[in-house]
């Protein structure tokens, strides 16, 4: 097999960067970039990697939900694919290599194939997914959950904040609601999936690397919970005899991170939004009402994390005479990377940087609904400052270069399948 070369690495990144550029021209709203689910800059930006897609030798398709696919056939017509890619929606006034990277570098792969006439035991395809974000209609992982099978059937009816429902959406991009189902694939026809994406944290620039390989994302629970006192008067409640919700809800926050960062293990928590009730400058606060994100790599560390911060919630309160109470509203498990396509991504980054970093995602990916099928593995590359959802997010043209020729590395051991 052909590998790619420093200097065709290189140029292939040179490519890369000008078509993020290229696309981050696609966008809704002027000099920012919003690009969201089955909207026409959507079906533009399909359109456009449709042509590159095409240019490297792949058979295009838009899916029935609107995935921009394209397969590259194996030595044998028909193999199952080995299925490269990441998103094309986007936040709003979003970084333009959110997603878009993980598409772009998988086509310069397959690209180099199709230009060195290789083909592998397996076919390749790669798909610019099509919500993953959840900007529009607030369910995120919409063009994942299409391919492996896991839309609900009361998605349809939810509706963006024009009052637009998925399903007329739909029909407004020429997609058919009743066929949904289409986009689902076979079990047999997919043997992995790979994704590479920008890491959207600072460890790789802490540790100057290029590359890390993810070991697993983050299992995610939030809660709405409220410390409920007693509101009172300033100037007339002596301090010894206040039941002072804020009070105790400040105390719970600074706890929540001092316990979290001993937990150490990968796991976060953030408090991210708070009430203070009555909210009179004059008023002892008698309601709190804020947030609880707590995430980590391993449920098990996770959960128990959790319990004791609500625990803790609860001793304050039962001192300070104020009720606590806690109610989860959302919560997704960790999704660990298949070991083996770990070990590749290893192999192949070990190849071009010497050495290889193992890190958690604390961000959600498409390939969390990919591995409910299929084993998933993923690469991160180095983003500026670890700045992303954000227009000042930022990769540099050597690592895209590194990236590309670990990419090939990797996709190239299949040939051995």
């Amino acid at each position: 097999m052909v590998l790619l070369t420093a200097q065709e690495a290189e140029q292939a990144a040179i490519r890369v960067m000008a078509r993020c550029d290229a696309l981050a021209a696609i966008s809704s709203t002027p000099d920012q970039l919003t690009r969201v689910y089955l909207s026409p800059e959507h079906l533009r930006a399909n359109q456009l990697v449709g042509e590159w897609m095409r240019l490297s030798g792949m058979v295009v398709w838009q899916d029935s939900v609107g995935n921009i696919c394209g397969r590259y056939e194996g030595q044998v017509a028909g193999a199952p694919a080995l299925l490269l890619g990441s998103h094309l929606d986007t936040v709003r006034n979003a970084g333009r290599y959110d997603g878009m990277l993980g598409v772009l570098t998988a086509l310069e792969v397959v690209a180099h194939l199709y230009h060195s006439n290789q083909r592998l035991p397996v076919a390749l395809e790669v798909i610019g997914f099509a919500d993953e974000e959840g900007t529009r209609f607030g369910i995120t992982l919409l063009g994942s959950k299409g391919v492996t099978g896991q839309w609900s059937a009361g998605w349809l009816e939810c509706t963006d904040a024009e009052g637009i429902s998925v399903a007329q959406a739909m029909r407004d991009a020429g997609l058919d609601p009743e066929k949904v189902e289409d986009a689902q694939r076979a079990q047999s026809e997919i043997c992995a999936y790979l994704e590479l994406h920008i890491e959207q944290g600072p460890c790789l620039e802490a540790a100057n690397l290029a590359l890390g390989v993810v070991t697993a994302i983050n299992g995610a629970r939030r809660l709405h919970c409220t410390f409920t006192g007693r509101a009172g008067h300033a100037g007339t409640v002596p301090m010894g005899q206040r039941q002072d919700a804020l009070v105790a809800a400040a105390e719970w926050m600074m706890a929540v991170e001092r316990l979290t960062t001993r937990s150490g293990q990968h796991l976060v928590a953030t408090v991210g939004c708070i009430e203070s009730l009555p909210g009179a400058v004059n008023v002892i606060p008698g309601q709190v009402k804020l947030s609880l994100d707590v995430r980590g790599p391993q449920d098990a560390p996770l959960a128990a994390l959790l319990a004791r911060l609500l625990a803790l919630a609860q001793r304050i309160g039962a001192r300070r005479g104020v009720v606590f109470n806690s109610e989860e509203f959302y919560r997704i498990d960790a999704i660990v990377c298949d070991e083996d396509l770990q070990q590749r991504w290893h192999n192949g980054v070990m190849q071009v940087q010497g050495n290889s970093m193992a890190l958690p995602s604390g961000a959600g990916h498409d390939a969390i609904a990919i591995a409910a099928r299929w084993p998933v593995g993923m690469l991160f590359v180095r983003c500026e400052r670890g700045i992303s959802h954000h227009p000042d997010e930022c990769v540099t043209l050597s690592d895209v270069a590194l990236a590309i020729q670990a990419y090939c590395h990797t996709v190239l051991s299949w040939q051995h399948r």
